[in-house]
């Protein structure tokens, strides 16, 4: 499952073959490796060039837009194409659908397989949601809104208590406290999927879901749904923010229109430091989801990576690394605002500047969360299918997919090799020009000139090509684990 299990070093045609290719690696500057995931292999593939194309064409797209007319962009993102309109009535129903399949795979959980890759708990929570919604968020909008397990039962529980909705009603959670829960949550969530030694255990992610799942109810009986959904249910809060990435836009009065990608986050009020800690620890998780295997990140400690002790003995380190990734993101991220903001000389506040810009990590975001898991999305997807046919090990056959042939070789050889790099290396790209593109947007909101505009984007900028030359090498260096 995604390399969270404990293992050694994934086997890749033998132990000879992987420590020449090692040396080699080591030796020459412009050939890499490219790992496809936890599930990949390691292959010669020429990523030099793609880690100077990317970086160069994040520079392009750099000074392209600081010549292009700030009104021309201006209409770009407003352009909407309008279809069709629907209300919130069926609303209540999905997601009561959606808590009838969270508590079924609760079940299967506690009273099923043990294998990770039979069970489909493990299967659904971090392949089928973490990866496969994150991506269709980010695509098609807020379709967690509806497919959420917990605003179903607050409306059926609210009425038999006699309480009505709280849209009309203030809010019971202090204003200082802002996203500070999601972020606390989210932190938690990191360190289970990243640090502790056996996450996909069904039993063990049986017991952590269900007691979030309850932990979240009451929290919403008694803040509100609206308040607590929006400042402490981290994946309602993380999905919301991805979101606003979607070509599709749905309105007020219901209707949907088509937009361009990242249109939305040009219309979002500046976050507050709750917010920004909050995007910036999802990149940053992910971030070093894919360093702490590295060869490198292991030999800062002295870990043999040819004998990886198991993710049991590197709590500690693991838990260090992930404080010190996003330390190290909000430093550097903090850095480049205030440079940018002096070299305009601009009269906005740090808050200000800084919690529009953090919306520009979003694309950045997603195109990690699509490079890093694509492999785990297209071969654990499939177990998914097939373990949903059969939750309990009864030998079930629900939907014709329990017995389906895995094709794991599609991220396998040559071939695939070829391909899943350039889906990824080109994922990696894309999201850093189209991070580049929104926060161009956000500069000529807060600065109307476009010299300044211009100015105070200079080090974002130049922090978004280190960062695309990073997650190109995340993809092509040598892993463990």
């Amino acid at each position: 499952m995604s390399g969270r299990t404990e293992g050694g070093v994934k086997d890749h045609g033998g132990r000879k073959y992987f420590v020449c290719s090692a040396l080699i690696a080591s030796f020459l500057p412009t050939p890499a490796f490219a790992h496809a995931s936890d599930r990949g292999h390691v292959l010669l593939l020429p990523t030099g060039y793609y880690v100077a194309g990317g970086a160069l064409a994040v520079a392009a797209s750099f000074l392209a837009l600081a010549l292009l007319p700030p009104d021309a962009l201006d209409r770009f993102w407003r352009r909407r194409l309008p279809f069709f309109a629907f209300g919130d009535g069926a609303r209540t129903a999905v997601s009561l659908l959606s808590f009838a399949g969270f508590a079924v795979l609760m079940a299967a959980g506690l009273f099923g397989s043990r294998d990770p890759l039979s069970n489909p708990l493990p299967l659904v929570i971090w392949t089928l949601l973490w990866v496969g919604l994150a991506l269709l968020q980010g695509l098609l909008g807020d379709l967690w809104s509806w497919l959420n397990p917990w605003y179903g039962p607050w409306r059926i529980t609210t009425r038999l208590i006699g309480r009505r909705g709280d849209e009309t009603q203030e809010s019971r959670l202090p204003p200082w406290l802002g996203y500070w829960p999601a972020v606390v949550l989210f932190f938690a969530f990191a360190w289970f999927e990243l640090i502790d030694p056996a996450p996909d255990d069904p039993w063990r992610l049986a017991r952590a879901s269900g007691l979030y799942w309850l932990l979240s109810f009451v929290a919403m009986l008694m803040f509100g749904y609206r308040d607590w959904s929006r400042s402490g249910e981290f994946l309602t809060v993380f999905f919301a923010m991805v979101a606003r990435f979607a070509i599709v836009e749905r309105g007020e009065d219901g209707r949907l229109n088509l937009c361009w990608p990242g249109a939305k986050l040009l219309n979002a009020e500046p976050l507050a430091l709750s917010g920004i800690a909050f995007l910036l620890l999802s990149l940053s998780s992910v971030s070093f989801d894919g360093l702490s295997k590295t060869f490198f990140w292991l030999g800062l400690f002295g870990i043999n990576p040819l004998e990886f002790p198991g993710r049991t003995a590197l709590i500690g380190l693991g838990s260090f690394g992930l404080v010190l990734t996003f330390v190290l993101l909000a430093a550097v991220f903090a850095l480049a605002v205030v440079l940018g903001q002096r070299l305009a000389a601009s009269q906005h506040p740090f808050s200000q500047a800084a919690g529009l810009l953090v919306w520009s990590i979003v694309p950045i975001a997603l195109a990690y969360h699509f490079a890093h898991y694509l492999t785990a999305l297209l071969v654990d997807g499939q177990y998914a299918l097939a373990a949903l046919s059969d939750p309990f090990a009864l030998g079930w056959n629900l939907f014709g997919t329990a017995d389906m042939q895995i094709e794991a070789g599609m991220v396998t050889g040559a071939g695939s090799a070829w391909w899943l790099w350039n889906f990824q290396a080109g994922a990696i790209i894309a999201g850093h020009m189209l991070a580049v593109l929104v926060a161009h947007g956000f500069a000529w909101r807060l600065h109307p000139v476009p010299t300044r505009a211009a100015l105070s984007q200079l080090p974002l900028t130049v922090l978004m090509i280190a960062y695309t030359v990073f997650g190109l090498w995340l993809l092509a260096t040598p892993t463990a684990g």
